[in-house]
């Protein structure tokens, strides 16, 4: 009888799913989504039940795997492209976010995202953005790495922007999913879609073009630029054919954010340690042979060398600028050696820590247009004469506001507004082989989490200069004055 009735509420749930005909299938979560929907008895449940109704005056949530992602952050506070009053496309002298407050994560202690998909962590990078996530739709915080309860209160968001190429590419649709089940209402933006948006606005679609995207591995593996290029282009009617030339910049996030596996000051010669690129003539390696194109700075020591009977040996890049270099050259040297007669009319900058040295890759695109070899100026070609780089960010903040807008949750504050900055830090106690002298998760300890557990392993803290050393300091006060001036009396 039980056999038969388990057959029949088989066949009934079977039935059931085939007869939705055109219904959305059930999306299926990851463990940390259907623990916050579901698991009363998790640290990670949200009781999404009791969330906010008015959401305008919610404060807008951003978050990234670093402080990089404080780029998109600087964008959404100084963006004027739009009439406050009206909403019209047109500049009007105040910021278009004037009176919102703004709650950004930087998730310094799991970063850099781009390492996870390599070491086989792809899962486990899709449960850390979720988490960021859950941060920023939750209301409370540590306010030291040795509390054992997140004791500080904050808002919850209205808005989620994922300022992070990889944590786009590897987890918006986790975050969709999640926040569809949620019904709280909030929406979610990456910076994928808007910079590919931006990129293909106001090109002739019978025409062919040749588009760069320069992004973490991990971003690149996924495939997700591509992908989006190549979607967005068909939904638009593009008749031409698109080449998107990919290039894993392995290590240039890393270098900007100071980790030492990648940039190590003082240093003279190369060391074991390091995890950049390496001399060679793979795809991703430096090529001796084109030494000379990547336009390297050697002064203090920016690149780590050593030689053999003359010829380099061992080459080791060394700063964040050289990184820019070389994954640019190796980009457009990609392109030239296709044999392809499209030049190149962009380059999407993949990664918020990229626009940092942005004048270092432009002064690099001018280097290779007066390059010449045997006479012969091999890159004016391969470079369009109209040719920029895209930087998501600005397109990033515009789709915030127009979404905002169109749902009438703009906040509307007659004062100026807040920007309340977090960090991820290790959590305090872990076993002191998990910790490496700075202080930070080692690499085998950090890449080798598995996921579904409730293991704390870093806490998010308000931003402290006890957290965040004085070059990064200077960094964001040079960079991202806007911001930086919101907050660095937390510092």
């Amino acid at each position: 009888m039980r056999v038969r009735y388990f057959a029949l509420a088989l066949w009934a749930s079977l039935l059931l799913v085939s007869s939705c005909g055109d219904k959305k299938e059930v999306e299926v979560l990851i463990p940390v989504s259907e623990k916050a929907l579901e698991d009363t008895s998790s640290i990670f449940y949200a009781d999404f039940a009791s969330y906010p109704q008015e959401r305008g005056r919610l404060p807008i949530g951003v978050f990234d795997s670093g402080t990089g992602g404080l780029t998109v952050q600087e964008k959404l506070l100084t963006l004027d492209e739009f009439d406050n009053i009206t909403g019209k496309p047109s500049p009007d002298g105040v910021p278009d976010f004037a009176g919102e407050n703004f709650i950004y994560l930087a998730d310094d202690a799991n970063m850099p995202y781009g390492d996870y998909d390599a070491a086989g962590k792809s899962d486990y990078l899709r449960e850390l953005v979720v988490k960021d996530a859950l941060f920023l739709l939750g209301d409370s915080y540590y306010n030291l790495a040795v509390d054992d309860q997140p004791y500080g209160v904050k808002e919850q968001v209205k808005i989620l922007v994922i300022a992070c190429n990889t944590a786009t590419a590897y987890g918006l649709a986790d975050i969709e999913k999640l926040l569809e089940r949620s019904r709280t209402g909030v929406k979610v933006i990456g910076v994928i879609n808007a910079g590919v948006r931006a990129t293909l606005t106001g090109l002739d679609k019978t025409q062919n073009y040749a588009i760069g995207v320069m992004a973490t591995p991990g971003t690149i593996s996924s495939g997700a630029y591509e992908r989006t290029i190549r979607q967005m282009a068909a939904e638009q009617g593009f008749e031409g054919a698109i080449t998107v030339v990919n290039q894993p910049a392995l290590g240039f996030a890393n270098a900007v954010d100071g980790v030492e596996d990648y940039v190590k000051p003082g240093v003279v010669l190369p060391r074991e340690e390091y995890r950049g690129p390496v001399l060679g003539k793979g795809d991703g390696d430096i090529n001796p042979s084109i030494m000379d194109r990547y336009d390297f700075d050697f002064s203090k020591g920016g690149i780590v060398y050593s030689k053999m009977d003359g010829e380099y040996s061992r080459v080791q890049i060394n700063s964040a600028d050289n990184y820019a270099r070389f994954h640019l050259v190796s980009l457009v040297e990609k392109h030239r050696k296709s044999g392809s007669k499209t030049p190149l009319t962009h380059i999407i900058l993949g990664c918020t820590h990229y626009p940092y040295h942005l004048e270092v890759l432009e002064e690099t695109v001018e280097f290779l247009r007066n390059y010449k070899k045997d006479g012969v100026y091999i890159y004016r070609n391969v470079i369009a004469a109209d040719f920029k780089f895209i930087d998501p960010a600005q397109y990033t903040a515009t789709e915030c506001y127009t979404l905002l807008r169109e749902s009438g949750e703009l906040a509307y504050r007659v004062e100026k507004g807040a920007l309340y900055p977090y960090i991820s830090i290790p959590a305090y106690g872990l076993p002191v082989e998990n910790v490496d002298k700075n202080g930070d998760l080692t690499y085998d300890f950090k890449y080798g989490r598995e996921v579904g557990t409730e293991d704390v392993t870093t806490k998010v803290v308000p931003f402290s200069s006890r957290y965040i050393d004085q070059s990064t300091i200077d960094r964001m006060a040079r960079l991202v004055p806007e911001s930086y001036e919101m907050f660095k009396e937390r510092l």
